[in-house]
C-alpha cells in the first residue's frame, strides 16, 4: 500500500507547485512535460515489468522499482533546470511503472479469489486518497517550505516501503516453478528475457504517447511533427509485431489478444481510460470556470467520485459471486453510461452539489465495473501469466487515457472555437489560450461577455461528457458481444 501511495502521489503532487518550480528553474514553455514524461515512462514500462515479474518473480521487480523511483525522486530534488527535472521525472516514471503494475499482481498472488475484493478495495482507497491529497500536499510544501520537498518526502516513505517488502514479502514457492512442466520449484528452467521486444515496445509506446500527449498542444495535429511521430510509431509497431512473433518468450505474447476474456477486458478498460478524462481533466475546469468555485472547492467536487469508488468496489464481490464477473461489469458500465448522459442535463450555472452528486454516482458505478474485470482476468491465468495479463489491461487503460486526453481536448477546443467565431457579444478573447485567463479574471470582461464565455465552457464540457458516454457505450458493447458469458476461472491452489 505504501508503494501504491508513492506512485499515486507523484501523478498529482507536482500540479499545484508548477508556479514555484517555473519561477525557480524557468522553462514555462515545456513544463507540461513534468506530467507527460512521467506518464509516458509509467505507461510504456507496464508490459515490460509485467513480463519480468512473470520471469523473475514479483519481489525483485518491486524492489528494483522502489529503488529506481527513490533514485529519481532524489535526482528531481537536485534538478538545476527544467530540462534536468523533466529527465529525472522520466527516471521516476520508470520506477513508477513497476510499482503500479506489480502491486496489483502481488495482491492477486497473496489473496484467494474470495478475499481479493477487500485488498483491491484497500488499494483503490490508497490510490484515491493519494490522488486527492496530492495537489493539497504539493501546494503546502511549495508554499511553506520549498518545491524540492515534494520529491524529498518520497524518500522516508519509500524507505519504509522498501524495508517492509524486503523483510515481510514472501512469495509462494510456485513463483519459481514453470507451470505445466512438472519441474520442481528449485529445478525450474529460467526463461530468457526478450530484451529486443522490450525495447521495441518501449520505443513504440513512447512515440505514440508523445504524439497523443503533445498533439494539439506543442504542435498542431495536422503538422510535420504529428505525422512524423504517428508514422514512426506505426512503423515501430509493425517491427514490434515481427520481433514478438519470432521471440521464444515475447514481452507481449499473442495469447493476450487471442483469449476472448483478456482481449475483451483490454478493450473495456481502454474505454474506461478514455471516459475517465471527462471527470479528471474537464470537471475541475467546469467547476472553476462555470460554477465559479476556487481550486480547493473544485477538488472536493471531483473527490466525491473517489469516495464512492472503493466502497462499491469492496462490495462488488457480493454481486459477481452471484451473477458472474461479466454481468457485474455490464451492470456497472450501464449505470455509468446513464450517469454520464445525465451530466448535460444539469442546469446552468447550477450548484456545486449537483456535479458532486453526479461524480458520487459515477464512482459507485465504475467501482463495480472495473474491479470485477481486473480480478476476473487475474483469476483466469496461472502465476506464470498473471503479471503479463495484469500489465496488459493496465497498459490499455493508460493508453485509453492518453487517447481520451487528445480526443476530448480537440472536442472541447472545437466547441469553444465555434462559440467564439459565432459570438454575438463583443469584447471576447481572440483565441483559445486567452479564454481561461479571461475566466480567471472576469472583471476584465463585461458581464454579458463573461456569461457568454461561461456558457461556451459549459457547452464544451457537456460535449466531452457525451463523448465519455460514447466510450462507456463502447465498453458495454464489448462486454456483451466479445467477452464470454462466464470467465474461465482457475481453482485457487490449496
Amino acid at each position: 500500500m505504501l508503494g501504491m501511495a508513492l506512485a499515486a502521489l507523484d501523478g498529482t503532487i507536482v500540479s499545484t507547485a508548477v508556479p514555484q518550480i517555473v519561477g525557480d528553474l524557468g522553462g514555462f514553455a515545456v513544463f507540461s512535460w513534468l506530467f507527460s514524461g512521467y506518464l509516458l515512462a509509467v505507461t510504456v514500462t507496464l508490459p515490460v515489468y509485467g513480463k519480468l515479474s512473470d520471469t523473475f518473480g514479483r519481489k525483485p521487480v518491486l524492489i528494483a522499482g522502489i529503488i529506481l523511483f527513490l533514485v529519481g525522486s532524489l535526482l528531481c530534488a537536485t534538478a538545476w533546470n527544467m530540462a534536468s527535472l523533466i529527465a529525472f521525472r522520466v527516471v521516476q516514471g520508470l520506477g513508477g511503472g513497476a510499482l503500479q503494475g506489480t502491486v496489483q499482481v502481488i495482491a492477486a498472488d497473496l489473496y484467494p479469489l474470495k478475499e481479493r475484493p477487500k485488498i483491491q478495495a484497500k488499494l483503490s482507497t490508497v490510490w484515491a486518497t493519494s490522488s486527492v491529497a496530492g495537489p493539497a500536499l504539493g501546494g503546502l510544501l511549495a508554499g511553506y517550505a520549498d518545491w524540492r520537498w515534494i520529491f524529498l518526502i518520497n524518500l522516508p516513505v519509500g524507505a519504509v516501503a522498501l524495508w517492509l517488502v524486503v523483510r515481510y514479502l514472501h512469495e509462494p514457492n510456485r513463483a519459481t516453478a514453470t507451470e505445466g512442466t512438472g519441474a520442481a520449484p528449485d529445478r525450474a528452467p529460467r526463461r530468457r528475457v526478450d530484451w529486443a521486444g522490450a525495447l521495441a515496445v518501449f520505443a513504440t509506446g513512447a512515440l505514440l504517447l508523445t504524439a497523443l500527449v503533445q498533439g494539439g498542444v506543442a504542435w498542431p495535429w495536422i503538422s510535420v511533427p504529428s505525422f512524423a511521430f504517428l508514422g514512426g510509431s506505426a512503423v515501430l509497431a509493425a517491427a514490434t509485431v515481427v520481433i514478438e512473433r519470432r521471440a521464444a518468450d515475447p514481452i507481449i505474447p499473442g495469447w493476450v489478444w487471442r483469449r476472448r476474456t483478456i482481449a475483451a477486458v483490454n478493450l473495456a478498460l481502454g474505454a474506461l481510460g478514455l471516459l475517465m478524462v471527462a471527470p479528471t481533466v474537464f470537471l475541475p475546469t467546469y467547476a472553476q470556470s462555470v460554477l465559479g468555485l476556487g481550486p480547493i472547492a473544485a477538488g472536493f467536487v471531483l473527490s466525491a467520485m473517489t469516495l464512492s469508488w472503493p466502497v462499491s468496489a469492496a462490495f462488488s464481490n457480493r454481486l459477481y459471486n452471484r451473477v458472474g464477473f461479466r454481468l457485474t461489469a455490464v451492470i456497472g458500465i450501464s449505470l455509468a453510461l446513464l450517469v454520464l448522459l445525465a451530466f448535460p442535463l444539469l442546469p446552468y450555472p447550477g450548484q456545486a452539489w449537483q456535479p458532486a452528486l453526479i461524480m458520487l454516482l459515477l464512482g459507485a458505478a465504475l467501482g463495480i465495473f472495473q474491479l470485477p474485470l481486473i480480478i476476473g482476468v487475474q483469476s483466469t491465468v496461472g502465476w506464470s501469466e498473471r503479471g503479463t495479463a495484469t500489465a496488459s489491461i493496465l497498459f490499455c487503460r493508460q493508453v485509453g487515457q492518453s487517447v481520451g486526453a487528445a480526443l476530448f481536448g480537440a472536442v472541447a477546443n472545437g466547441v469553444l472555437a465555434a462559440r467564439l467565431t459565432n459570438a454575438p457579444t463583443p469584447g471576447l478573447p481572440d483565441d483559445l489560450d486567452s479564454v481561461s485567463k479571461a475566466l480567471e479574471n472576469p472583471a476584465t470582461l463585461t458581464a454579458e461577455a463573461a456569461d457568454y464565455l461561461r456558457r461556451a465552457m459549459d457547452s464544451a464540457v457537456e460535449y466531452v461528457y457525451l463523448g465519455a458516454a460514447g466510450a462507456a457505450a463502447v465498453a458495454l458493447l464489448v462486454l456483451i458481444f466479445v467477452a464470454p458469458r462466464r470467465f474461465p476461472v482457475l481453482t485457487d491452489p490449496e
